[in-house]
């Protein structure tokens, strides 16, 4: 394909005082270590395969990340240079740099003429979605969910299988790679692959450990497996985590949406609530995930509220994941609620959190009977400590593919110097 980001040259993009924007293959590994300096990838008609462009995930220049995030959420009416360099603090000449090499790559097109003041028209300029695509993939307990997202977070193409966590690892990354092929076929510019699944595992270096239910996947290096099979950069997180981070940067666009990626960002501190096949939660603290350094944090679904409880599948008893399982499974929706409510009141309680959001395929059937539920249990305890204000109970956006949404900005959210955490 002809359309790819090309690198190198005059043509690439490149670093330097001006503010521009760094290629090394060291800043591609991001914050946290997962994403290694594999090179750019573009569409084959195969699927994903090597290129020859330069690596979007290494756009790592903070004042570029600045400026592109500015584009993204200006949408397709667009934004002048004497506007981002007053957004930014940065000097017109940067500024003037920065857009000139995002216009040279693709990322950036002019949107037309805008009267000023004094002078001559302004021209405006806005983000080019198509110029790169990140693939979001969930994988469940029980199914597959793959999502194909351009650089605004609008899901453009989706696959989903019946395959889950118990058909192994050989044949979950084997099924992986089909779907991730079959998303991805003529496409340009793939930047890579998000996947979101059960914990606990290790982020930075995309290991699992023994996640719930499933112990035989201790220890298998699922990033390096599907990273060497696709030839892609590939970020493993917790499903709870990727979800929560696509609410935090404005994800769950649609398709043909007006800046898909910037609307419907939740700032401040929250919690998202994941109650599915498993229970575990997401933690936004201060507009960043929060993972732990060992990518323990919101490992909410084991907090044991019952001593004498039913056994759970991590082996403890009485944990909030087996008490709000079978409470479902009985048909007592509002009690497995309440139990919910408990679990949230203890994070509101220790941590102070601004509002708390529900998700996952349970809570997505009984969404009226969770949210009353659990702000019931969220408001008894305002009461009881005469807090004025009770911290608010929403269904998150995104609904049923929000996690693979979420997974996908794994990748976008770093290019625009969000989802640091």
């Amino acid at each position: 394909m002809t359309g790819g980001i090309s690198g190198g040259g005059s043509g690439g993009i490149s670093g330097g005082a001006s503010g521009g924007i760094s290629g090394s293959a060291a800043a591609a590994r991001g914050s946290a270590g997962a994403v290694g300096g594999t090179p750019a990838v573009r569409g084959t008609a195969g699927g994903v395969a090597p290129g020859a462009g330069v690596n979007l995930l290494a756009l790592r220049s903070h004042n570029a990340a600045l400026v592109l995030d500015l584009l993204r959420t200006a949408g397709p009416s667009g934004i002048s240079r004497l506007e981002l360099a007053e957004r930014t603090g940065l000097t017109p000449q940067a500024v003037s740099k920065i857009t000139a090499r995002l216009r040279a790559d693709g990322l950036a097109a002019e949107a037309g003429r805008r009267a000023s003041t004094g002078g001559k028209p302004r021209t405006v300029l806005r983000l080019v979605p198509e110029a790169g695509h990140a693939v979001g993939l969930h994988l469940d307990r029980d199914e597959l969910t793959a999502v194909l997202c351009d650089l605004t977070g609008a899901v453009v193409a989706e696959r989903s299988a019946r395959l889950g966590l118990g058909a192994g690892a050989e044949a979950v990354v084997e099924g992986a790679v089909g779907e991730v092929e079959s998303l991805t076929a003529g496409v340009a510019s793939v930047l890579g692959v998000g996947v979101a699944l059960p914990g606990p595992l290790d982020h930075a270096r995309g290991v699992l450990h023994r996640v719930t239910g499933f112990p035989e996947w201790d220890g298998f290096p699922l990033r390096d497996a599907l990273a060497g099979r696709l030839g892609v950069p590939v970020v493993v997180d917790k499903d709870t985590n990727a979800a929560a981070l696509g609410v935090a940067v404005g994800g769950g666009g649609s398709a043909g949406s007006a800046s898909a990626g910037s609307a419907g960002a939740v700032g401040g501190s929250f919690a998202y609530l994941h109650l599915g096949t498993g229970l575990g939660a997401g933690l936004v603290i201060g507009g960043g995930v929060h993972r732990g350094a060992r990518t323990g944090a919101g490992e909410f679904g084991h907090q044991v509220i019952q001593l004498d409880g039913p056994v759970c599948g991590c082996g403890n008893r009485g944990c909030i994941e087996v008490l709000c399982l079978d409470a479902v499974g009985r048909g007592a929706v509002e009690e497995a609620a309440r139990v919910l409510g408990a679990g949230a009141a203890n994070l509101v309680g220790l941590l102070d959190i601004d509002l708390v959001l529900l998700g996952g395929r349970t809570v997505a059937a009984h969404q009226e009977a969770f949210v009353r539920g659990v702000g019931a249990v969220l408001e008894e305890r305002a009461l009881r400590e005469g807090v004025a204000s009770v911290v608010p109970v929403r269904v998150a956006p995104g609904g049923a593919r929000g996690v693979a949404e979420g997974a996908a900005q794994l990748l976008l959210a770093p290019l625009f110097g969000r989802g640091e955490g």
